[in-house]
């Protein structure tokens, strides 16, 4: 086996595969920074890379199957340069431990979600003595799981967007949804300190942030184990959107059963806090909605939507939706396609249940809805959502957005891309004498819309970006 110490004359290459969600994306950052903190340089190539890592999700069936696609696809390139290293870490690593080299043998590195900073020490220790696998239930021995610990991995993190940072808020998850693995793999709630969240924030805006995500399983729940009787989550968006610096606060993800009334008020009174509320629906069943042990109904859901609405102008509204859960009727569906119909949704992200092996949920097997059954549910809901989608997308038509650029269309490089406050993605051409960059805020007119994005017109640029240069960190 090839050592590092001998491949010492050149930097090592490293490449980064991310599956999964928000938490994943940030938790690539830290570990891209871990990795860049080590002497390895960054790379889009993955074949060329000396070590490639795989962040995992096990949140669905199709991730892991997705994965463990791309990671078959490595075994000869693996086996024709022996100096070459792959590790795999993230919430499949924390849930199936031993079995990702039972299924791929020629991975040299497996860690969770509690130790995603030890990667670069792992991947000497493997490059010594062959492969390593370190799952732990909790943080390292020593290491602080909510202070200076995570607070100096987010600094150090490799963000992908220079101008935009996620922010960590809070670790695990206290609910016992029958559908979600995450309680298993990432922990009980733990919230970091307030004190040091806005420290944070103030230490990204003074690197050129303009916009951070609060991020967490239950957002809403934030610092209920701080203060040991009510969350401080309402007290956390004023404070954050205070900071010098920071245009927009967005923040995910929210329980509906926890949408308290003072985080409203922080919203419509915040004025950095973006116009746009997750509220994740799940279903519009009662009793799929008891099955699944979220802890509310779809009238009290319906009615905290209404409250926020009617508090927050112009508010944008995205939800997840679960399609084909466990005892599923015709009917429960058909209330899930009202609910939907009368929260007229921005947009939605919809799934075909997954069975998670260890949920409450997989056990249901005697209850699993034919596949045939629910892909035509499915489709059935998509139509619903998206006639939502376009309508209200209609509605913005001739109004004028301030934008935060992206960079130009994948599609069209003469073209540019940027979001709204409300989220919205919008399409608008250059204009010859007003150049605009990346991070960058404008003012676009809307001119066209279509289900997923809006089309505009660039009218001026209202500020100039001040960032340093992207890093790349590959998504899945």
């Amino acid at each position: 086996m090839v050592t590092i110490e001998e491949q010492a004359a050149e930097p090592r290459t490293f490449h980064i595969r991310t599956f999964g969600c928000q938490m994943n994306d940030h938790d690539s950052e830290r570990l891209a920074g871990a990795l860049l903190a080590d002497g390895l340089v960054a790379t889009t190539d993955i074949e060329a890379a000396d070590v490639v890592v795989f962040n995992t999700c096990c949140i669905r069936e199709n991730a892991d199957n997705k994965f463990y696609g791309h990671l078959g696809n490595l075994k000869a390139l693996r086996e024709s340069r022996p100096g070459m290293q792959i590790a795999v870490g993230g919430c499949l690593a924390q849930m199936e431990k031993e079995r990702v080299r039972e299924r791929a043998s020629h991975v040299d590195v497996v860690f969770g979600t509690h130790n995603l900073t030890r990667a670069p020490e792992l991947l000497r220790q493997a490059a010594r003595s062959g492969p390593v696998v370190e799952i732990l239930d909790g943080p390292p021995p020593g290491a602080d799981p909510t202070g200076a610990d995570q607070q100096v991995a987010a600094l150090n993190a490799a963000r992908d967007l220079p101008y935009a940072a996620w922010v960590t808020i809070q670790m695990g998850c206290d609910n016992s949804c029958a559908f979600c693995i995450v309680p298993s793999v990432r922990g009980g709630e733990v919230s970091r300190p307030f004190d040091e969240l806005v420290d944070e924030v103030r230490t990204l805006a003074g690197r050129g942030v303009t916009e951070v995500s609060l991020l967490g399983q239950n957002v809403n729940s934030y610092g209920r184990d701080l203060t040991r009787r009510r969350p401080l989550f309402a007290e956390l968006l004023r404070a954050v959107g205070a900071v010098e610096g920071i245009r927009r606060v967005r923040y995910t993800s929210p329980h509906p059963k926890d949408l308290r009334p003072e985080t409203v008020a922080a919203m419509a009174e915040t004025d950095e806090v973006c116009n746009h509320l997750h509220l994740p629906l799940q279903s519009g069943s009662d009793a799929v909605l008891s099955a699944m042990r979220r802890g509310y109904t779809a009238d009290r859901y319906l009615a905290r939507l209404a409250a926020a609405r009617a508090a927050i102008p112009d508010l944008a509204v995205t939800t997840d939706i679960i399609v084909g859960f466990p005892g599923e009727t015709e009917d429960d569906f058909e209330r899930t396609l009202a609910v939907a119909a009368e929260a007229s949704y921005d947009s939605a992200y919809t799934f075909i249940f997954s069975p998670r092996p260890g949920t409450r949920a997989a056990a249901m097997t005697e209850r699993f809805v034919p596949a045939e059954m629910v892909a035509d549910r499915f489709e059935r809901l998509r139509t619903v959502v998206e006639r939502s989608a376009l309508l209200r997308h209609r509605d913005r038509i001739g109004r004028v957005e301030e934008v935060l650029v992206e960079g130009p269309s994948k599609r069209n490089s003469s073209v540019l891309t940027g979001r709204t406050g409300q989220n919205k993605l919008v399409h608008f051409e250059r204009v010859e004498g007003l150049p605009v960059g990346e991070g960058a805020y404008a003012t676009v007119e809307v001119v066209d819309a279509a289900r997923h994005h809006l089309s505009g017109l660039l009218r001026e640029v209202t500020a100039r970006p001040s960032h340093r240069t992207r890093i790349p960190v590959a998504a899945g």
